[in-house]
């Protein structure tokens, strides 16, 4: 869960919240906002400029969005105990229902002010819509039924004037199994990550595996993965910390030996040149980086993130996982807004940005996170026009 402001809050009884987001005032719409780029390394070693949406050399047209509906808030999940929830990371079960794979999830008339005890805190949880097509989504049940339970143990014991949580980092199926990536510890001091499957369209979970928070220099907490026809699924991580400079590292594991941490091999470069094997080395320079989400889609991948310097939540398409991302063009889909001036991709105070299963490039959904008041606490669905 994350606020937007200047400021760090604190949980009931003190216990830490997430980082706050920064609201931008006076954006304009459209991808134009971003600035022209950011010098990174390109894959042959040379510096390099990132494209960027509205930059030199931009051929797209302006990126739109319209937000289609609100999915979670009082009225839409509260009669499962999840009024105020974030992240929903859709996954499409095998039974065809889509899944939403929450984070930090509380009952009650508001999110809890600092100070207050928080009212029934799970996460992460499992809303369902039963209905899994992309252009019809809504929300009518959960992992628990009328009362969504947290789908492993997250006890949230006190760590001095903080508490541990289960924050999804991804969500996603291979070959009728589903699998789950939950970064542990107190929020963005991640002690450890795990692994875990079900083989009940998100009913039970199985634990797998785990990896300690400080592997490679912490670049691999925040993890993702890009499901390939290749019989391989393509990693890409990062630190989860907004405040941390992290680059983005690619691993590939073989499908069947997904939960063997062993069978992680990095893309990296030694010896004057890229290659699997390598000592694993940043594929997209270093920035501060919110979450991220990697998909196999239309032949191609895509990768959406939320930039943290300037805010927004943006998306590139390429045609390899070992692309040169850093020559890549990267496209504004998000740009932060106040609440009073929500329009088209104006959000306010807006985080996540998870590709919806089902999705093309000609039919493009994200999930948008929202949190800026006790009130305003969400996730919602928008659809990208004209993505490149």
């Amino acid at each position: 869960m994350t606020r937007p402001s200047d400021d760090k809050g604190t949980d009931a009884g003190g216990l830490s919240r997430r980082k706050l987001l920064r609201v931008g005032a006076g954006v304009a719409l459209g991808a134009g906002a971003v600035g022209a780029g950011w010098v990174g390394f390109s894959q042959d070693g040379r510096q390099a400029t990132v494209r960027t949406a509205g930059g030199p050399g931009d051929p797209s047209s302006p990126t739109l969005a319209t937000k289609i509906k609100n999915l979670s808030g009082p009225v839409e999940t509260g009669p499962f105990a999840s009024p105020w929830t974030d992240l929903g990371i859709p996954v499409r079960c095998p039974d065809g229902t889509m899944l939403f794979v929450c984070g930090d999830t509380f009952n009650g008339d508001h999110v809890p002010n600092p100070g207050e005890p928080a009212d029934d805190w799970r996460a992460p949880v499992g809303l369902r819509s039963s209905n899994g097509d992309v252009n019809n989504l809504r929300i009518d049940g959960s992992v628990g039924g009328g009362h969504a339970r947290a789908l492993v143990d997250e006890p949230h014991n006190p760590v001095g004037d903080k508490a541990t949580t289960a924050i999804p980092s991804d969500a996603f199926v291979v070959d009728g199994v589903m699998y789950m990536h939950l970064m542990r510890g107190v929020i963005y001091d991640t002690h450890h990550t795990d692994f875990w499957r079900s083989t009940d369209n998100g009913e039970t979970w199985e634990y797998l595996c785990q990896w300690p928070g400080d592997l490679h220099g912490g670049q691999f907490q925040q993890k993702t993965y890009a499901v390939a026809a290749d019989g391989w699924c393509y990693v890409l991580s990062t630190v989860f910390n907004r405040d941390r400079d992290s680059g983005m590292l690619l691993h590939r594991v073989r499908k069947e030996r997904l939960g063997d941490p062993n069978a992680y091999e990095p893309w990296g470069y030694a010896d004057g040149d890229w290659r699997w094997g390598a000592p694993p080395t940043t594929v997209f320079g270093v920035r501060k980086w919110g979450e991220i989400c990697f998909r196999a889609m239309d032949g191609k991948y895509v990768l959406t993130w939320l930039n943290m310097n300037p805010l927004s939540i943006r998306a590139m398409v390429f045609p390899l996982p070992t692309s040169d991302l850093t020559r890549t063009l990267e496209q504004t889909l998000i740009l932060p807004s106040d609440p009073r001036a929500e329009a088209a991709n104006l959000v306010a105070s807006p985080y996540g940005g998870f590709v919806v299963p089902g999705s093309t490039f000609g039919n493009f959904h994200i999930i948008v996170s929202q949190w800026y008041d006790p009130r305003n606490y969400r996730i919602m669905q928008y659809k990208i026009n004209m993505l490149s």
